[in-house]
């Protein structure tokens, strides 16, 4: 099953859109909680992300009864050090978006304690992609 979601850059009054659509379509698919919250958690930061940072995004959502796949693809500035950008805290949000109560740096450390596999490429000037992989509980 696969979903695909655009995300505009700036637009913060529907940031949170797709996370919670993807939301509603795993408590119909009766995914566990725990794994929901971890998908929902990655996926909403990562489209905050986008829309902190980048001019305009896509995300893909791909789900299997093993595992749910999120890629996150984004036209804009790209991660110039992605180490630092892992680090908590670690933030080039603007003053705006810190005024609205988003940039503090969580983002990235927050979807790599949530995913099983987190894979981040990006370029300075074109945008950055983000592949994360979580797997689901088999009871």
């Amino acid at each position: 099953m696969q979903f695909e979601f655009n995300i505009e850059g700036g637009d913060f009054t529907n940031a949170g859109t797709a996370s919670s659509q993807v939301k509603k379509i795993l408590k119909q698919l009766n995914v566990l909680p725990t794994d929901i919250k971890r998908i929902v958690v990655s996926l909403y930061e990562a489209e905050v992300n986008v829309v902190a940072h980048a001019y305009r995004g896509n995300i893909l959502v791909e789900i299997s009864p093993e595992k749910v796949v999120l890629i996150l693809t984004d036209e804009g500035p790209g991660i110039p050090d992605i180490s630092q950008a892992m680090q908590s805290g670690y933030s080039t949000a603007s003053p705006h978006v810190r005024e609205m109560g988003f940039g503090a740096g969580m983002g990235l450390p927050n979807i790599q304690k949530n995913a099983d596999d987190l894979k981040i490429e990006s370029e300075v000037g074109k945008g950055t992609r983000l592949e994360i992989i979580i797997n689901l509980y088999k009871p």
